[in-house]
């Protein structure tokens, strides 16, 4: 194999083996202005776009071990890679092909794990990292608040005993 080649195989081993995440999309169609668009989109969430040839693509996905890419890599291709929130990419390539219906989500990993594009479409539905973890601590503080309720409901009853006895005792 000549030497621009394995540079070339190289280069897409590197920038996916490092990666969290995967997608694999057919970018026909795109115009190069509208693939700028996405390239400015993805990098604010540590998420890049690149062309890639499937041949090359193939060769190293099976070096490392991504079964299920093979039967996808029909037409041309291009990887959504990174090392951010699959989330938030999955949500801008949502939004994306929304407004542009392209590009065509074909296949994608995320940590090992094959997705299907109804996976990568189940990952833009669902809410934000931030959210998540907002979520997750108002679920730790609701036993803990309603806990500091109860006790202040306690607190409160006894109050109201005390007085009573003493307005009873003062009438006396």
């Amino acid at each position: 194999m000549r030497a621009e080649k394995n540079s070339i195989i190289e280069e897409i081993r590197s920038k996916i083996s490092d990666a969290v995440f995967v997608i694999l999309a057919d970018y026909r169609g795109l115009s190069v202005a509208k693939t700028e668009d996405l390239k400015n989109r993805l990098r604010g969430v540590d998420a890049h776009f690149q062309v890639v040839q499937n041949r090359m693509f193939k060769r190293v996905a099976k070096e490392l071990q991504y079964s299920g890419f093979e039967e996808k890599m029909q037409g041309p291709s291009a990887m959504v890679f990174g090392n951010g929130d699959v989330v938030q990419a999955a949500k801008i390539l949502k939004d994306f092909i929304k407004e542009n219906e392209l590009p065509l989500l074909k296949v994608g990993t995320m940590q090992g794990v094959i997705l299907s594009r109804s996976d990568i479409e189940q990952l833009a539905s669902l809410p934000s990292r931030e959210t998540l973890l907002a979520q997750f601590v108002g679920l730790l503080a609701a036993p803990m608040s309603q806990l500091v309720g109860v006790l202040q409901q306690k607190v409160a009853s006894l109050v109201y005993v005390l007085k009573a006895a003493q307005e009873k005792k003062e009438q006396v």
